[in-house]
C-alpha cells in the first residue's frame, strides 16, 4: 500500500514574490507560450497567466517543474474540459 502512495504524486505550488515558482504533481505540460502555462496536475488543470513566462526547468519523471516570470493569475479547472475538446477536434476531423 506504500508504494501505490508513493506512485501518487503529491501537487504543490510555491509562488515568490509572484515571479518564480515550483509547482510538483504534474503529469503533462499542456501547452506553454510568454503569456500563458497550461499544466495537467493531479488536482487539475492549472493555467498560469501572467507577462514573459518561461519554463526553466521540466521533469515529467518527477513531476516538477519551475517557472519564471510576471504571474497574474493562477486558475484550476477539470481535466474533463481538455479531454472533452481533443475528444470533439477528432470527433469533427474524421467526419
Amino acid at each position: 500500500m506504500e508504494e501505490k502512495s508513493a506512485a501518487v504524486r503529491q501537487h504543490r505550488l510555491v509562488l515568490e514574490n509572484r515571479s518564480a515558482g515550483t509547482i510538483t504533481g504534474i503529469s503533462d505540460v499542456v501547452s506553454f507560450d510568454e503569456n500563458s502555462i497550461v499544466l495537467d496536475t493531479n488536482a487539475g488543470l492549472l493555467t498560469i497567466k501572467g507577462e514573459g513566462l518561461h519554463v526553466t526547468r521540466l521533469n515529467l519523471e518527477k513531476g516538477e517543474v519551475d517557472m519564471e516570470g510576471s504571474v497574474d493569475s493562477l486558475v484550476y479547472s477539470s481535466n474533463e474540459s481538455l479531454h472533452r475538446s481533443a475528444e470533439s477536434f477528432f470527433t469533427r476531423l474524421f467526419k
